[in-house]
């Protein structure tokens, strides 16, 4: 007797853990799947595809691992440090380890240049910027009910915010025109559309340095964004996980500091913080996630709920050794700015000798990559066969902007400080390589491209397969398949 195991397995489970929001279907997910399949290697694969899709800082782990030599009482898992392995392996209270606490809150003094001070006792654990959303979502609205988020906007938001709560995400428009910059206009825009669709709004999320922009919210637009969620009366969420990567002026502003300024009027019980250590010190395998809200009431209710991801006990001890260490917090952040400003600017330099513009940026990652004038057509369904192309063909796995939910056709994210400086040369070379076959039979723009770039480069190229079929969304496309036709299953990324 014949019969459908994964339909009727189907029936066996709920709807939230069979539905698609988790978002896996979509291109962001399907370039890791890519790469997963054939992933790059100088030596044993140096034809497979090239990680740009990770934002992941991997420039100063150099001076983690000899500052985790050097100090091997802050492990309980070392022979230093075992004498504490009792204590830290026992149960401890949600609240986290004091000390744990307080260096975090440290640190995020020091990360926005000491003027501003955290409290310990408001800080919220969670697994991770990931469980810090989901937990923020559940504790400030109901199913149905939504925010209002800038775009274009990290993917996993869509997942961390909506999957398992039933929030809804509502886009403000942001555009290229303005170098895609917040505006009151926009939020009332958007405000007055959720309305007519009868959707309750119930906050604002920013993420502030911007995801995938790379940019950051000066300080008027946090005034004015202030201004909006008072008279509206919702709440303010404000991811600022990647606060210390920004490398060059001007200097992050948070909106900790914001709220204290004499001129701005503001209910302190609408504004919350989501925080990591992921990003600013490239740890998003320790999973530690942070909520730092000003309302008592979120603080007890979240406190709560954050018994279902807490951060390990061990990692904390480990966490709160690291950062009490405020010598070595200073070295690192300094040097992982220099890192990433030396990074960014030899990334974003080899892409214009080739004509390739980026948003003009000075935090995060990652560049936003305008590849529009490489469309055949200004559309989605272009995008998706021109990112298809550089997956498959020049394999580099770059995000399309439509996973981002950017409105505007041919804009790409790419990462570039999770590789060294020899796979980051090859992941140039084989954009410029394609950028040149892109412009294909014109020799006369071939030979000023050269003239402006003053490199020396092969104009002998393979030819391109011919382009798939483009998919009937934008925002998702088929899975990407290995050679045997097969699809690999897959697991959440940032």
């Amino acid at each position: 007797m014949g019969f459908n195991s994964s339909n009727i397995q189907n029936e066996l489970l709920s709807k939230i853990a069979t539905n698609n929001g988790h978002g896996e279907n979509s291109a962001y997910f399907d370039g890791w799947k890519a790469y997963e399949i054939d992933p790059f290697h100088p030596t044993q694969n140096p034809d497979g595809v090239i990680q740009m899709g990770l934002a992941e800082n991997q420039l100063c782990f150099g001076l983690i691992q000899e500052w985790v030599v050097k100090n091997q009482k802050a492990s309980i898992c070392t022979a230093g440090g075992a004498e504490e392995f009792k204590e830290i392996a026992i149960y401890q209270d949600y609240h986290g380890l004091p000390e744990f606490r307080r260096a975090v809150a440290r640190f995020m003094e020091k990360v926005r240049g000491d003027r501003v001070t955290f409290e310990a006792e408001r800080m919220v654990m969670s697994g991770g910027a990931t469980g810090a959303h989901e937990l923020l979502a559940f504790c400030l609205a109901d199913p149905g009910e939504a925010f209002l988020v800038p775009t274009p906007y990290y993917p996993g938001f869509d997942r961390d915010l909506r999957w398992r709560t039933g929030v809804q995400l509502f886009p403000v428009i942001c555009e290229s025109s303005n170098d895609f910059k917040v505006t009151r206009k926009a939020l009332e825009d958007a405000y007055e559309k959720a309305q007519e669709s009868n959707i309750t709004i119930k906050g604002l999320l920013l993420n502030n340095p911007s995801n995938p922009l790379g940019t950051i919210l000066d300080r008027a637009t946090l005034k004015d964004t202030i201004r909006f969620i008072n008279e509206k009366n919702i709440h303010l969420v404000c991811d600022e996980i990647y606060a210390a990567t920004v490398f060059n002026k001007p200097n992050f502003i948070s909106i900790s500091e914001v709220i204290m300024d004499e001129d701005v009027e503001c209910d302190r019980d609408l504004v919350h913080i989501v925080y990591s250590l992921s990003k600013d010190l490239g740890f998003p395998g320790f999973r530690v996630g942070i909520i730092y809200s000003y309302n008592d009431v979120v603080i007890k209710c979240a406190r709560k709920m954050s018994s279902f991801g807490l951060v390990s006990t061990q990692t904390q001890f480990l966490i709160s050794n690291m950062l009490s260490d405020e010598t070595f917090i200073e070295k690192f952040v300094g040097e992982s700015r220099a890192r990433l400003a030396k990074r960014h600017g030899a990334f974003t330099k080899g892409l214009e000798q080739v004509g390739i513009n980026t948003l003009k940026s000075n935090a995060g990652l990652f560049s936003w990559m305008d590849l529009r004038r490489l469309l055949k057509e200004n559309t989605f369904e272009s995008e998706i066969e021109l990112w298809k192309i550089v997956i498959n063909e020049v394999k580099l796995n770059v995000s399309p902007g439509c996973s981002f939910h950017c409105t505007e056709p041919g804009w790409f994210r790419v990462c570039f400080a999770n590789m060294d400086d020899e796979t980051m040369r090859v992941a140039l070379r084989r954009i410029k390589n394609f950028v040149l076959q892109h412009k294909g039979n014109n020799e006369g723009e071939i030979k000023k491209l050269q003239c402006r770039s003053k490199l020396e480069i092969s104009l002998s190229f393979k030819r391109l397969d011919d382009f798939m079929n483009s998919p009937n969304s934008p925002i998702s496309s088929p899975l990407v398949k290995d050679r045997k036709g097969k699809n690999k299953s897959y697991y959440h990324f940032v």
